[in-house]
């Protein structure tokens, strides 16, 4: 009877550890998902800014098509980080 209750302790301390691994991946995930999105937006932000100002006397073309590159470049990061937190997150659980 004592050796099945050490079984299930150590059964119930190996779950709590597997779920305290992805709990800290997913705030890892989230914080490291914020800060790339953060980052590209910036980073975007400068270059538009930069082609605008070097660009002023096409503005009324160049604006419109670089809001819709910056907007899928913000997109496809996102979507790729997201990719790869997830994959780390099952490498982890198993």
């Amino acid at each position: 009877m004592k050796l099945a209750l050490k079984e299930v302790i150590v059964v119930v301390e190996a779950v709590v550890l597997v779920a305290v691994v992805v709990v800290l991946a997913a705030a890892a995930a989230a914080v490291v998902h914020v800060a790339v999105v953060v980052v590209v937006i910036l980073t975007l932000v400068v270059v538009l800014t930069v082609i605008v100002t070097v660009l002023t006397v096409s503005v009324i073309v160049v604006v419109p098509v670089l809001i819709v590159v910056e907007v899928v470049v913000v997109v496809v990061v996102i979507i790729v980080v997201e990719l790869v937190v997830v994959g780390l997150v099952v490498v982890i659980e198993y």
